[in-house]
């Protein structure tokens, strides 16, 4: 049972604003994931998002979807028929988000190398996240290089979340150090 915390009455406790943080600055052509809505938003995206690794496409598509949650970069969703054959192989596990339902995980195989746990889905999504069903998600970190309107992403910090972090983005991103009550 956790009890009440008494606090120092000369001694202030935790204040709203030490728990939000500043919003970034933007530069020309950037967005800020703090103008992203709580709960998310599920849009298609305009240009290309592609994933190599080994010198191969997993996965390229032009019918992306992408969900925006504030504090968050984007995580990108590809159709399955945009994803390389045979590559997936059900993975062990499974998470559930409030907002999308239940997700499966899945192995990526490659030639020479089988990425676990790199992507995910969720097969019956709740119905304000009904376009995603079937659509895959894919790590950041587990690939050589993923793209998003030829721009190279990065991971989301942290390695708990999906987001992919591009240059048109302006942070801090949930995931860093100290993000945990955001």
């Amino acid at each position: 049972m956790r009890r009440p915390v008494a606090l120092d009455a000369g001694r202030p406790g935790p204040s709203l604003a030490a728990m939000t943080p500043q919003p970034d600055p933007m530069a020309p052509g950037q967005e800020s994931v703090w103008s992203y809505p709580r709960p998310p938003r599920l849009e298609p995206v305009a240009v290309p998002v592609v994933v190599e690794h080994g010198g191969l496409v997993v996965a390229s598509s032009r019918r992306a979807l992408r969900v925006l949650e504030t504090s968050h970069p984007p995580t990108y969703y590809l159709p399955p028929g945009d994803v390389r054959p045979g590559t997936l192989r059900p993975a062990a596990g499974a998470s559930l988000c409030e907002w999308k339902g239940a997700a499966r995980y899945w192995d990526v195989v490659l030639p020479g190398a089988t990425l676990p746990r790199a992507a995910w889905s969720y097969p019956d999504p709740l119905p304000a996240f009904a376009a995603l069903g079937g659509h895959l998600a894919f790590y950041c970190a587990p690939f050589d290089r993923c793209l998003v309107g030829g721009a190279p992403a990065t991971p989301q910090p942290g390695g708990f979340y999906g987001g992919w972090v591009t240059p048109d983005l302006a942070g801090p991103f949930k995931g860093v150090p100290g993000s945990a009550g955001w």
